[in-house]
């Protein structure tokens, strides 16, 4: 059984979701999102341990490509970018809630918690169905942060918040030369163009 993923993809995007995670799964990635942003669809993957190399960015591309057009899930001219998360990364896993824990974050949420949609603070982890953060205590600046949990289920993106601890943290993170940590965009990402017939 995989691992429960925020899937907030919608339309076209959520078809091609339908379509990479077997792919992906087979190819030894796991997905972290889809998206569509005007012409450029962008799949996001990582390997289990979080890395994710240029030729790992190709063998994606190599599989997708084709399934692709074959599948015709988007009809109009569009341009597939794969990438990885990159340092500032989106996430969409309890683990991954769990992996980073003692970074800053942002959170937006699908639902509503007690009136408010938008959080930032410092991620504590996953308990119970709960991803887990310190914020700022709204009752002045002399207070220590209080610890709030939003149902995970209910959290419509959240991504780290980038700064020179999780620089620093994501780079000690990299097993051997060749993976990239998301700095690299030029190189990060291989783009195929593809068009209507």
């Amino acid at each position: 059984m995989t691992e429960q993923r925020l899937a907030r993809e919608t339309g076209p995007a959520q078809r091609v979701v339908a379509l990479a995670e077997p792919v992906l799964a087979d190819l030894g990635f796991r997905l972290v999102r889809v998206k569509m942003s005007g012409p450029t669809l962008q799949i996001m993957a990582e390997r289990p341990d979080g890395t994710f190399s240029i030729e790992d960015c190709e063998a994606v591309s190599r599989a997708m490509s084709p399934l692709l057009d074959v599948e015709d899930v988007i009809s109009a001219r569009y341009h597939l970018e794969v990438s990885s998360p990159g340092i500032d990364r989106p996430l969409v896993r309890p683990s991954d809630f769990e992996a980073w824990a003692g970074h800053e974050v942002k959170v937006e949420m699908a639902v509503p918690v007690a009136g408010r949609k938008r959080f930032k603070g410092t991620l504590e982890g996953y308990t119970d169905g709960e991803v887990r953060f310190f914020i700022e205590n709204p009752e002045g600046a002399a207070k220590e942060p209080v610890l709030i949990g939003v149902p995970f289920a209910d959290i419509g993106d959240a991504k780290l918040v980038l700064t020179d601890e999780l620089i620093a943290a994501a780079r000690a993170r990299l097993p051997s030369k060749g993976y990239s940590d998301g700095a690299e965009i030029d190189e990060d990402k291989i783009s195929v163009e593809r068009s209507e017939d």
